[in-house]
């Protein structure tokens, strides 16, 4: 029996890479006539997937959509035979998806360490620009359905800001996957801005209270719970990058768990209304926990088709466990997020 129509918003994490296991979900995802997405919030890789949905979309609706995120997975990958991040000998041999082993990579993250990009990239150059502009009709993604909320931090104040359809442009992505050790800071409107990962990873504001959707999906990519206390250089600072990147989003679901607790005195028409009514479901992501940081860095396809089809193996079983949940109840225990936090 065809189900009805479910209104939904997605929320896409960042991560580099690692950001085709969303591609895997959402191309899941799409093939659901049922499923409507009226919105995105996306940030760094969030945000590229983000656009380059909407922008499929627009130009084609679902089957548009799917095309649009596999070429520009494909032309990551192609740019990505010229980096010099690529898997050791050793690596390769072992089935290992690490670049740690790969000279590229360690020669990036010593200089990183030392010197900052003004100095080892005085040009500014980053290798994924001209692939946005290639992959992406920004006139079409301002008038696409699907409204887009994209989130960069601004380095002056560190506040997140939030760019929509019409503002939305290669810088703002750019803006947007900024890391600041690697990438000079991107300037729009005479404001500097780094990844939006430090100020929302990705924002669940602009979903609240501007769509009439009440389900958002939220994609993970960082892992909320890792096992094991890490123990070298390049462990803390991975799970120091992964804490920080996920503290805005986990505040956001904590205030939502608390205003849901509270409801019955909340008024009617307050926007902290908005927030309790909102049903939040979690497509989980195991993959990530066996993955470091370095393979962020990996945008080999064999590497990426893997991801994608973890993506797609996650979105089917969240289908399968919760898809009769959407437009009914939230899938987020908050009661058991209460009281972890």
């Amino acid at each position: 029996m065809e189900r009805d129509s479910v209104l939904v918003d997605l929320a896409l994490q960042g991560g580099g890479s690692h950001g085709a296991f969303t591609w895997g979900v959402l191309d899941r995802l799409l093939e659901e006539s049922w499923l409507e997405i009226e919105g995105v919030s996306g940030t760094s890789a969030g945000a590229m997937n983000a656009a380059v949905l909407a922008d499929g979309f627009a130009a084609g609706g679902r089957a548009g959509a799917r095309a649009a995120l596999e070429s520009y997975w494909r032309h990551v990958s192609d740019a990505a035979r010229f980096s010099p991040f690529r898997r050791s000998l050793i690596d390769r041999m072992l089935g290992r998806w690490s670049l740690e082993g790969a000279p590229g990579f360690m020669f990036m993250d010593y200089m990183s360490r030392m010197f900052s990009p003004y100095q080892y990239n005085p040009l500014g150059g980053n290798a994924l620009e001209p692939v946005l502009e290639k992959q992406i009709d920004f006139a079409r993604l301002r008038a696409s359905p699907i409204k887009l909320f994209i989130t960069a931090t601004n380095v002056r104040t560190g506040r997140p800001r939030v760019f929509r359809n019409a503002d939305i442009t290669p810088a703002v992505l750019m803006a947007s996957a900024c890391l600041p050790t690697i990438f000079q800071a991107v300037e729009i409107d005479g404001e500097a801005y780094w990844d939006g990962g430090y100020s929302g990873n990705p924002t669940l504001a602009p979903l609240v209270n501007e769509l009439t959707s009440d389900d958002t999906i939220l994609v993970p990519i960082n892992p909320l719970e890792r096992p094991g206390t890490p123990r070298t250089p390049a462990e803390i600072l991975n799970r120091l990058n992964e804490v920080s990147f996920n503290a805005v989003a986990v505040k956001e679901l904590y205030m939502m768990a608390l205003l849901q607790r509270h409801s019955a005195a909340l008024g009617s028409d307050s926007e902290a209304c908005d927030w309790a009514r909102m049903r939040v479901h979690i497509v989980r992501n195991p993959i990530m926990n066996t993955l470091d940081f370095s393979s962020k860095f990996n945008a080999e396809w064999d590497f990426v088709s893997m991801l994608r089809d973890e993506g797609r193996k996650a979105a089917e079983v969240f289908l399968a466990d919760h898809g009769h949940d959407l437009g009914r109840a939230s899938t987020v225990d908050f009661d058991k997020l209460l009281a972890e936090l």
